[in-house]
């Protein structure tokens, strides 16, 4: 009886073993037609996508694959997102010109920002422990919503001109993905139309180049800083372009490419682990009720 029990119990472990292995999904289908461009990771396996035309956000699991709306609107934009620990969503409008910021597990909306008027797009959004930080990809801006004891959100954001070696372009997508060192001394950002990189003082504006020895990251998009090494994505070269910095962030060099047969356009990134998670936002297919996106995930180098 002895043995016998031993085999069953081998038996079952064999069998449950494959599921308990499963790995997560390389691709995670999104919404039909939901035009997706931002992406954040929130507590444990869940991320968050957002809708360009809408303003909806999405949410799903990134072992299951599995996603659901989360905040159903029809008259927002929502690009850049970025989730903190404390359970809340901030999610930079596009030509809104505002922010806006919800419960991350209810979808409630807790605030909304108006940052700009007029010609404005509001493209990404990066929180430290004192404030959230928008970019504007058309005006030499960056706008601050502060957060005070607790958390707490501020009552009106602040508009930081930006200065300093950053040169404004027109007629072109500037300052766009953004993100902060952990203790939210410096923030990092990406001039899409040149492919500048900077590091900016939050405390004044400043923005002085990252000397990349001759290199650019033309079309970058979305950025993510992991320690030293800097990870950015340049959508329409359908890669992941990896730097490592110095050690005061003002140098670097490329170390690396990443690259996938399932890229179409990515645009931002998010990280859980030792893997990043893209967005397709497939910005050459004409957009369709029908038209398939999805998130892939690849691995850090």
């Amino acid at each position: 009886m002895l043995r016998r029990a031993l085999f069953v119990a081998f038996l079952t472990a064999l069998v449950a073993a494959p599921a308990a292995a499963q790995p997560f999904p390389d691709v995670i289908p999104l919404a039909d037609g939901s035009q997706p461009e931002g992406i954040a990771v929130g507590r444990g396996t869940t991320f968050y996508v957002g809708s360009i035309p809408t303003g909806s956000v999405y949410r799903g699991d990134l072992r299951t694959g599995q996603i659901e709306l989360l905040v159903d609107r029809d008259d927002r934009a929502a690009i850049g997102l970025a989730a903190d620990r404390r359970g809340r969503l901030f999610v930079a409008g596009g030509p809104t010109g505002d922010a806006f910021v919800y419960d991350a597990r209810t979808g409630a909306e807790l605030a909304t920002y108006d940052l700009a008027d007029g010609e404005t797009f509001i493209n990404d959004v990066v929180v430290t422990r004192e404030a959230a930080w928008f970019t504007d990809s058309f005006n030499p801006f960056l706008y601050r919503v502060p957060l005070g004891p607790g958390g707490s959100l501020g009552t009106t954001a602040e508009q930081v001109p930006l200065s300093g070696d950053y040169a404004h372009l027109t007629g072109t997508f500037n300052l766009n993905g953004i993100d902060a060192t952990p203790n939210g001394r410096a923030l990092l950002a990406v001039q899409s139309a040149n492919g500048a990189l900077y590091r900016i003082d939050p405390g004044t504006g400043e923005a002085t180049l990252i000397d990349l020895g001759g290199d650019a990251v033309p079309n970058g998009d979305g950025i993510l800083l992991d320690g030293k090494r800097l990870y950015v994505v340049q959508n329409f070269q359908n890669q992941i372009a990896v730097f490592d910095l110095s050690a005061d962030l003002l140098s670097g060099e490329v170390v690396g490419t990443i690259t996938d047969p399932d890229f179409d356009i990515p645009t931002t990134i998010a990280e859980h682990g030792r893997a990043l998670y893209a967005v397709n936002a497939r910005f050459s297919t004409p957009p369709t009720p029908d038209t398939e996106y999805d998130v892939v995930r690849v691995s850090k180098t």
